[in-house]
Parts: C-alpha cells; sequence; structure tokens
C-alpha cells in the first residue's frame, strides 16, 4: 500500500453515495457536516483488506495489534488528511484494557473492530470535489483501487438515499426517568463523600426497526435533518453503528515541531431556543454558568494529564476554554488541549493514554468508571469511538454521543429486523439536580429519536 494515486470525479453528496455500499459488512462512512475545519472532509470506504476483531476475552493486546496494522506509504502534498489506511470502532469496554478494569463485556459487541482500507473517497465540502484515493504496491495497482471503488457508487438504483417515512415497528422505550434521577442522586451523594468529582451516567432507549428499515435509512435521516461534525456510519456483519456525534475525541496532525494531539471535550448543554432571542438567551446562559464552566474545566484538566502520558513535556496547552458550538437542538460548552506527541509514539499509543474519552467518564477517571459500571449495564459503541489511522502518523476519532448501536436479530414473526439502542448522559458534579440532568438527556436523545420517527414524548 505504499504507492497512491488520486482520481478527481463529479461532485456526489456523500450520504447518498454511501446508498450503494451501506448494505456491505465493513462499509464505513466518516460524515462531517456544519462548515468550518472540521466540516471540510468526509470520506466513504468498504472493502478492506484485512480485518481486526477482538472480543473481549481476546489475550492479544488490542493497541499493540492496532499499532502493527497502521501502514506507512506515500502521501499526496495537496490531498485530504486521511488518505487510506486503519479504521473502525472502539467500543466503551475497551477502555478497561486501557485503565486497567475488569469492565464486563458487551454482549453483542467486541473490543474492537476495524480494517485496513486500500481505497477511500474524499468528498471536499468546501470546494466541491470528490476524490477517489487507491493504494497499492504499484501506481497501477493503486489507481485500479480507487476506479473500482469510485465504479461502486454509480451502481446504486433510482431510489437510493430516499428516506421511509416511518422508521420504527413500534415506540422506543426509555428507560424509567426515576431509576435515572436516583441514579443522580446517588452520584452526588458519592461526591459529597469525597469518592469523586464528576461522572457521566446516561439512561438508554430501545426499540426496533420497522420491516425494511436498515440502519443506513437512520443515518440518511440525520444527514438531510441535522449533521455533526462527527458523523458516522460503520456497517459490519449483523451490526452497525449509526452516529451523529458533533464531539471530537483525538486527533494527530504533522505539526512544525512533531505530531500534534488535539483533543475537544464537550461539558455543558443547553437545549435550543424556541426563537431566536430566547436561543440567544440559553447560549449566554451556558456560557455564564459557573457549573458548566466548572464541570467543563474538570474535563479539561483531565485530558490535559491523559495527553501528557504520550506528550512531550511542557507541550501540553489549553488554547480555547469554553467556546458556544450550537447544533440543531442544543447548545455545547466545547474547549481545546493540545501537546506535541514525543518521538516514537503514534496514534496506538495514543489512544491507550486517553481511551475512554474523559468527557464521558469523569474525574478520577478510573474511579469514575467504577461508578458507572455499578450504575449502567455495558455501554458498548455508547461513549467509544469511531477512528481513522492514516499512513502519515495522522489520526483522528470521534466520541460515539448522539449514537445508535444497532443488531440485527430475527423477530417473533420469523423475520429479522434491527434492534437499536441509543443512550444519553449528563456530567453529574456537586451541585447536580436530578430532573434538569434527567431533562438534559431528554434534549440530547431528542434529534435522534426525531430521525426514528419516534414520538417526542418516547424522550421521557
Amino acid at each position: 500500500m505504499r504507492r497512491v494515486v488520486q482520481i478527481e470525479a463529479p461532485w456526489r453528496d456523500p450520504a447518498l453515495a454511501l446508498a450503494a455500499l451501506a448494505d456491505e459488512a465493513w462499509s464505513l462512512c466518516l460524515l462531517s457536516g456544519g462548515g468550518g475545519a472540521r466540516g471540510r472532509w468526509s470520506y466513504l470506504a468498504a472493502r478492506p483488506l484485512e480485518v481486526l476483531w477482538l472480543e473481549a476475552g481476546a489475550p492479544a493486546d488490542p493497541f499493540a495489534a492496532l499499532a502493527v496494522l497502521i501502514p506507512q506509504g506515500d502521501i499526496l502534498a495537496d490531498g485530504p488528511p486521511f488518505q487510506g489506511g486503519l479504521a473502525g470502532l472502539a467500543t466503551y469496554e475497551l477502555g478497561g484494557r486501557a485503565q486497567g478494569l475488569a469492565l464486563l463485556p458487551h454482549p453483542d459487541w467486541p473490543h474492537l473492530a476495524a480494517g485496513l482500507y486500500p481505497a477511500l473517497l474524499a468528498f471536499d465540502h468546501e470546494q466541491r470535489r470528490l476524490l477517489a484515493i487507491g493504494r497499492g504496491d504499484t501506481t497501477s495497482h493503486a489507481r485500479a483501487r480507487a476506479a473500482a471503488l469510485l465504479a461502486a457508487i454509480e451502481v446504486e438504483g433510482e431510489s437510493a438515499g430516499v428516506v421511509p417515512p416511518q422508521g420504527l415497528a413500534g415506540p422506543m422505550c426509555a428507560s424509567p426517568a426515576e431509576a435515572y434521577e436516583a441514579a443522580v442522586a446517588e452520584v452526588v451523594s458519592r461526591i459529597a463523600a469525597g469518592e469523586i468529582f464528576q461522572a457521566n451516567v446516561a439512561r438508554s432507549w430501545s426499540g426496533q426497526l420497522a420491516q425494511g428499515i436498515r440502519p443506513y435509512d437512520l443515518f440518511a435521516r440525520l444527514a438531510q435533518d441535522s449533521v455533526a461534525p462527527f458523523a458516522a456510519y460503520l456497517r459490519l456483519p449483523d451490526r452497525a453503528v449509526v452516529s451523529n456525534s458533533p464531539e471530537r475525541f483525538v486527533s494527530l496532525r504533522q505539526g512544525p515541531s512533531g505530531l500534534m494531539a488535539e483533543t475537544r471535550p464537550i461539558k455543558g448543554t443547553r437545549r435550543r431556543g424556541c426563537d431566536s432571542a430566547q436561543d440567544q438567551a440559553l447560549a449566554a446562559e451556558l456560557l455564564a454558568s459557573p457549573k458548566d464552566r466548572a464541570e467543563n474545566l474538570m474535563i479539561v484538566d483531565l485530558m490535559r494529564n491523559d495527553l501528557a502520558r504520550v506528550c512531550q513535556p511542557g507541550t501540553v496547552k489549553a488554547p480555547e476554554l469554553f467556546a458556544i458550538e450550537s447544533f440543531t437542538n442544543v447548545h455545547h460548552l466545547v474547549s481545546t488541549v493540545t501537546g506535541v506527541l514525543r518521538p516514537g509514539e503514534g496514534a496506538a499509543d495514543l489512544l491507550r493514554a486517553t481511551f475512554p474519552p474523559g468527557s464521558i467518564t469523569g474525574a478520577p477517571k478510573i474511579q469514575a468508571m467504577k461508578v458507572i459500571a455499578s450504575l449502567e449495564p455495558p455501554r458498548g459503541p455508547y461513549c467509544g469511538s469511531i477512528f481513522w489511522a492514516g499512513v502519515d502518523g495522522g489520526f483522528d476519532s470521534s466520541v460515539l454521543i448522539r449514537t445508535a448501536a444497532c443488531v440485527l436479530e430475527a423477530s417473533g414473526d420469523g423475520a429479522q429486523r434491527w434492534r437499536v439502542e441509543a443512550r444519553a448522559g449528563a456530567g453529574l458534579v456537586a451541585d447536580s439536580e436530578p430532573v434538569a440532568e434527567r431533562q438534559e438527556t431528554e434534549a440530547k436523545i431528542s434529534a435522534l429519536l426525531k430521525a426514528l420517527g419516534a414520538d417526542p414524548q418516547d424522550a421521557s
């Protein structure tokens, strides 16, 4: 995979281009929306040369296994950040391996599922360009791979991308509001006792897609209505992940002093307003909130500590604190932490040092993870990450919030349908109020429920 070739093609919408490949195992779409630097590039990949699938009990070191698979090769000087390599899913429970905790495994999901992709389509939203990039042992081999993937998206039918009006076989069932409020109260009491400073605890919603409805249909609906900067679709054998995440986990890019790491934790949320005046007032309230700023700062400090494990001394900084970012249904408070990786460290080392994301665990991280494990069943994809690792050492990853985990299974009538689970959490601190935190989870899940065709009342 050392040689690389780029073919330019007419612009296509990436979510619609995915339609031709969406039902193939290991098809992948990383979809960016919202404009700006984080919304410039989307990617589509399929048909990996090799796959890595590690279950909870696998004896192999998952991070070492990742490092071995990340290839090296030529780079296009004017190409996109990701030009082929490794991409896939790290579920939340992989964090137990990273942090030395024996977390219960999720019954449906492995710790790690990744593919080595020799070709991808890169969609430049800023310049409206579609680039087919192929890698191979020779230039002609690389060109053939790029052309084959480009040809694969041309076979979609006339109905590709048309989203069915009804997505569910029945209502989405939420875990009891009373149970979540009780969990919030317990976490607050444990904070008061000095056990932790913060923990992110989630609620779940579950249901079944209607006959003939696929995870891709949900992804297409989200792309149409409220695409986020780190949206993703990954189809695995009998499983799929559909994510509309607004949050970057960690990234790597070449800088003047070496590989520059960046993380952008989200902590602090307000719903969007009914009109412009109310919307601006809610954003201003979030920005001024001592509780939300303190919650955000705790995670900034945690992520600074995590990055310091693999970064050069003195390089870890927080260049941006408490920025407001607005999405379809919520405002978020976002900060940025950066650092320069030590020589010899790479993407797998960064993932080991930082996983799972601090914004969805708490502080101190390990004790917060223990608290979460005592209050929630295994999370699986939720609060894990979809990531890519490129041939030049580059890396990017999301935090899998606003995410649906889908499993194909036999239903009572003998047909096969997709079971779907989604979760939403809230960062709990000393002055958290159970009802307010429960309402925050409902604001966060609302866009996903809407895309599923669920009744708004299903959020509560």
